[in-house]
């Protein structure tokens, strides 16, 4: 695939969300939400995930290998997974064809690919935006090496940063994993 540029790169992994969330409310119905910055969401439980990796950003054009991974079968989970994790299965009530879920995926995520190289930033955000009520108004919480932080989340920015209101004033996260508090 053609590499993307530094402004266009950010957002690679809400483009790949709104790509899964897509690809699961074709396959299956549900129409699942986006959690900043990687996951996809029912409720407060996690139905899939993504992860970007990137290497070689010293060089002329980095890599980066994105995977996700979709919970479609319902399965036995210990202890607090049980709580966290959810199945398409699980929230249908019914069997859900895997190769269907798999299909629309391979039509969703090159699509996403392509807008975002083809610079329409402003479609995957507005996109993002709708699909993750919780990125504005949320209690959340998040742990740095000063310890844990609070806030209240504002939003996305242009580059895919998730605002967080604090009572020092509005913080920029780029990275990491946000809980709700």
């Amino acid at each position: 695939l053609e590499a993307l540029s530094g402004p266009l790169l950010s957002l690679l992994t809400l483009a790949a969300g709104v790509a899964v969330r897509r690809a699961i409310t074709q396959a299956s119905g549900l129409m699942p939400e986006l959690k900043w910055p990687n996951d996809v969401m029912v409720g407060r439980r996690k139905l899939a995930g993504i992860l970007a990796e990137g290497v070689g950003f010293g060089g002329a054009a980095p890599t980066v290998v994105l995977g996700t991974g979709v919970n479609v079968r319902n399965a036995a989970h210990a202890g607090d997974i049980a709580v966290r994790a959810t199945s398409l299965e699980a929230e249908l009530g019914r069997e859900v064809e895997r190769g269907v879920v798999l299909e629309e995926l391979l039509v969703e995520l090159p699509d996403e690919y392509d807008r975002l190289r083809r610079g329409k930033a402003d479609d995957i955000l507005r996109a993002w935006r709708q699909a993750a009520p919780s990125a504005a108004g949320a209690a959340v919480e998040w742990t740095t090496a000063d310890g844990v932080r609070r806030g209240t989340t504002a939003g996305i920015d242009e580059s895919g940063a998730l605002l967080v209101r604090t009572p020092a004033g509005t913080e920029r996260l780029v990275a990491g994993e946000v809980r709700w508090a």
